[in-house]
């Protein structure tokens, strides 16, 4: 069996190994389980639960279990906050996962470009990624916003364009690892060309450290989104969990309900994906999955 071979069989004999690992991980399945909920819940629940979340259904401020009270409470406006965490998560998990999906595109692109090829590449693709990564992250995000306008499409390409840097020199630390091994000069040696090994080769092998840092991406896209709706800085009709926070914030002491369930959402949101990610890291550790 040639080096290729080889390299590809470790890669599906590894990929087993992780998943049984990763199943052992009682803390990584739980937050599994709570995010598929999660998740199952902001794709059916607007249909199933019926109440519309910008629709006033009963006096403002009323509080979990008072009468005629929804079972979350109201908010200022009399809207249910029940109807509006399960929209907004929509909203929410929507930006998070499609500006982690983009972060990742970005950072594997330029960084697998750097990371194989070197010399004036790697230089020229390092200080590009450079002058997005000396950015202040929020401020860049607000500059993107301002001059595109307010809208979930602007606002998750903002979000994605000042994450990807840090996805772009990971990607290109594991190439620059990968490059040299032996069953990459064997696929050089039979002819395979630069994409087949970039992507065919190279990329099974270092694709475990990076869906571990996309996992936190999306933790970090889902708190970034979070602050710019709490700043009043999103489509002002879009319902979501920062938004919530951002327009009860003035009766957070007398109506601490309004925002303190949609803080709970996101805290128990990125928890859960931080216990993924943190089941993932340990099940591509080979030291762990040795044991």
């Amino acid at each position: 069996m040639t080096d290729l071979g080889i390299a590809v069989d470790s890669v599906e004999t590894g990929s087993r190994g992780a998943l049984r690992m990763f199943l052992r991980n009682k803390a990584a399945v739980f937050g599994l389980v709570v995010f598929t909920l999660i998740a199952l819940i902001t794709i059916f629940g607007p249909g199933l639960y019926g109440t519309s979340a910008r629709k006033m259904v009963a006096p403002p401020f009323l509080g979990p279990g008072d009468d005629l009270a929804p079972l979350l409470g109201t908010d200022y406006l009399g809207r249910d906050i029940l109807a509006g965490i399960i929209t907004g998560g929509r909203t929410t998990l929507l930006v998070a996962i499609v500006a982690a999906l983009m972060t990742m595109t970005f950072g594997l692109v330029i960084g697998s470009l750097a990371g194989y090829f070197g010399r004036w590449i790697d230089s020229l693709l390092m200080r590009f990624t450079e002058i997005f990564q000396v950015m202040p992250s929020l401020l860049f995000a607000l500059v993107v916003i301002f001059l595109l306008g307010p809208g979930t499409r602007n606002e998750t390409l903002a979000i994605g364009l000042t994450m990807w840097p840090a996805g772009a020199r990971l990607t290109r630390a594991e190439f620059l690892r990968w490059r040299e091994m032996e069953f990459v000069k064997a696929a050089r040696a039979i002819g395979c060309s630069d994409l087949r090994i970039m992507f065919r080769t190279i990329l099974p092998n270092a694709m475990p450290p990076l869906l571990t840092w996309t996992t936190l991406i999306v933790v970090t896209a889902i708190l970034f989104h979070a602050g710019l709706a709490f700043l009043g800085l999103v489509d002002i009709n879009s319902v979501s969990w920062g938004s919530m926070m951002g327009k009860n914030r003035g009766y957070a002491l007398t109506a601490w309900w309004t925002v303190a369930f949609p803080g709970a959402a996101i805290m128990i949101t990125g928890l859960s994906i931080a216990l993924i990610g943190d089941g993932l890291q340990d099940a591509f550790n080979p030291k762990l999955r040795g044991r």
